[in-house]
């Protein structure tokens, strides 16, 4: 009898410890399939394009030059109407994150920054010169710095770069609802996030 009871002692003790170590390795493979599942959606949220457009303006661009000791002056000028197709895109592929598989937290940080690319097309209209100071090759290029740094400005001021960081956070909100689900945290840099610091957390 007290071999039966000793027997059976044995017996219970190895099964408990059979499934603690079987549920702390069916814990440990949950965790780890968990964690790919979140770095695999990071991963392959690649290259967004989030917004396009297009944009118009019109530059007057303006050169003088002084001769005979300066007291003649010959002024070249062209009018540029510019129409450009803008797109915004951010590469979130460049996101810098770890995983905490211990405490199963996800941390992200450098979110990048908007890539704006601009695609001007440039007509001139009232083109004014003097063969003393004709247009040249360096007037063109910064005629298309002028355009560029004009058309910036204008995008900035536009609603399309706003529009822009709000599809961004919904890409950034499909990681948060992700990881929420699977029983994680996710923090931007030292942050946790929630729904209801989401936004402001985020803010770019």
């Amino acid at each position: 009898m007290r071999n039966f009871i000793l027997g059976s002692i044995a017996a219970f003790i190895l099964v408990v410890t059979f499934l603690y170590f079987f549920n702390q390795i069916q814990s440990n493979s949950q965790t780890l399939e968990a964690s790919q599942l979140i770095a695999d959606q990071i991963k392959n949220t690649g290259k967004l394009v989030v917004n396009e457009g297009h944009f118009s303006e019109v530059i007057t661009y303006k050169n003088a030059k002084k001769f005979y000791l300066d007291i003649l002056t010959i002024e070249k000028k062209a009018v540029v109407v510019v129409n450009a197709k803008v797109s915004i895109s951010y590469d979130l592929r460049q996101i810098n994150h770890s995983i905490d598989q211990d405490t199963k937290t996800i941390v992200l940080s450098a979110i990048p920054q908007p890539e704006i690319d601009i695609n001007p097309t440039i007509k001139y209209h009232h083109l004014e010169e003097d063969f003393l100071n004709p247009f040249t090759s360096e007037d063109h290029n910064l005629i298309q710095k002028q355009v560029k740094k004009q058309l910036l400005a204008s995008i900035k001021k536009s609603s399309m770069l706003q529009n822009s960081q709000n599809r961004l956070l919904s890409e950034l909100n499909q990681i948060y609802i992700l990881t929420n689900s699977l029983g994680w945290t996710l923090k931007y840099n030292n942050t946790p996030i929630s729904n209801k610091n989401f936004n402001e957390a985020f803010e770019l």
